[in-house]
């Protein structure tokens, strides 16, 4: 993949630059992330994570193809060009079959990569780091570096297989906590050491190089590490760029390889751009995304019960209340305490699990509602004053219309632009 391949040289040759990565499937989220895009003509990075989609549909109920029409279709309507526009697959491996034995997690996993390869996806983060059922914990490197290995095999076959040549660029590695923030509160993070990194370096491109694979490490972009950020239901943890040094010294001497740093969701504008300047310079947002988009509907909501009566209210927060708690599979496990604190992380939480039941049907139809009411009137300035500030302002100066879905939107842009802002440095500063 040549956008990606070029902009790690770039970076490589001294400029801070890098690129986010937009892990989302909601549709208010894309169209957000590709309107920041126009905005600053660049290129796009967006991923679909293994819970997510694969190819019985993962939760989303979406296979790697369905996505990548989903994500296009957008695109198009909106006139952003195909060739700025990458797709990723995130924690590919057996993540989704952890309570299987290995040999019927990895054979799914197999078909999992193969689908999404096959689909038209250029990066791929192959990690097998999880332990199934009949597995030892925590694996060795060999075993993860020999899983992922086997996976890359695959992808490098149906690639070429579909398309002609290989053209695939690879992520290795993952980070500590699992993906989507801490399940438990956190007081500290310990950075990887530079030791750890380079022991999964090698046991990959030993792995690669024992199934033929020798080539590929100038392929691999990104390793994934944990530069010290991190967030749980309701804190942050900062980057502390003094802590990273020794991983930053380390990445200095490959030709090709940068970090990726995932859940850095919440972090501060300075931290992000200190992160790309130290080559953690792929930078994964996801429930930040989500987070705003849902801040955005429950402001909206509050706007609506000020302006129609109750009988006619979409009560949105009540239905999506009502969803989490008819289905709590998706947060039980995360959220802990007393009656009063499990409700007001359903709602309020870092880890937005509300991110899980926006695809339910009858909160779709609330959310239809909601926009159908608000779409009939214009809101009063007042209100949007009192609930959604900063798009008020930007109202009141011209740069923004005042209608409900373009407010939504804005708001999760606000989340994008500072991203933008830290890896396209030279577009946003023009």
């Amino acid at each position: 993949m040549d956008i990606l391949l070029d902009l790690i040289k770039n970076h490589k040759n001294g400029e801070a630059i890098g690129i986010y990565s937009v892990c989302s499937a909601h549709p208010f989220v894309i169209e957000a992330a590709i309107r920041q895009a126009v905005k600053d003509n660049s290129v796009l990075l967006i991923e679909a994570t293994s819970n997510q989609v694969d190819q019985l549909g993962g939760y989303t109920g979406m296979t790697p193809e369905d996505f990548k029409q989903f994500v296009f279709t957008i695109s198009q309507r909106l006139n952003f060009p195909a060739n700025k526009l990458v797709l990723g697959g995130d924690h590919l491996g057996p993540n989704r079959w952890q309570n299987e034995a290995a040999d019927i997690a990895m054979a799914k996993a197999e078909a999992q990569i193969a689908a999404y390869v096959a689909a038209g996806f250029k990066k791929i983060h192959l990690d097998c780091s999880m332990s199934c059922a009949d597995d030892p914990v925590p694996l060795t490197d060999h075993i993860v570096a020999a899983r992922a290995a086997r996976l890359a095999l695959i992808a490098e076959k149906t690639c070429i297989h579909t398309f002609g040549h290989s053209d695939l660029v690879y992520v290795i590695g993952t980070e500590v906590p699992v993906p989507g923030g801490a399940h438990e509160p956190l007081n500290d993070l310990a950075v990887t050491t530079p030791e750890a990194a380079q022991k999964t370096i090698e046991a990959h491109w030993d792995a690669f190089k024992h199934v033929g694979l020798g080539h590929l490490p100038s392929r691999v972009i990104g390793l994934v590490v944990q530069p010290g950020v991190e967030f749980d239901h309701d804190g942050v943890i900062d980057y502390q760029s003094d802590k990273a040094v020794p991983l930053t010294r380390l990445v200095e001497q490959y030709d090709h390889l940068l970090f990726e740093a995932h859940s850095t969701d919440y972090q501060t504008e300075q931290a992000y751009h200190q992160l790309v300047r130290d080559h953690f310079a792929i930078l994964k947002v996801g429930p930040a995304l989500t987070f705003a988009l849902r801040e955005a509907l429950f402001a909206l909501a509050c706007i609506e019960e000020e302006l129609i009566s109750a009988r006619s209210c979409s009560g949105l927060r009540q239905i999506l209340e009502q969803a989490m708690q008819t289905q709590p599979e998706h947060w039980q496990s995360y959220y802990h305490g007393d009656a009063s604190v499990k409700r007001l992380a359903r709602s309020f939480s870092y880890s937005d699990r509300i991110r899980y039941y926006w695809p339910d049907e009858k909160v779709g139809e609330g959310l239809d509602r909601l926009l159908t009411n608000l779409n009939e009137m214009p809101l009063p300035l007042p209100l949007l004053s009192q609930y959604l500030p900063v798009q008020y302002q930007r109202i009141r100066e011209g740069r923004l219309a005042n209608h409900a879905r373009e407010l939504i939107l804005d708001k999760i842009m606000q989340v994008t632009e500072v991203y933008a802002a830290a890896c396209f440095p030279r577009t946003n500063a023009a």
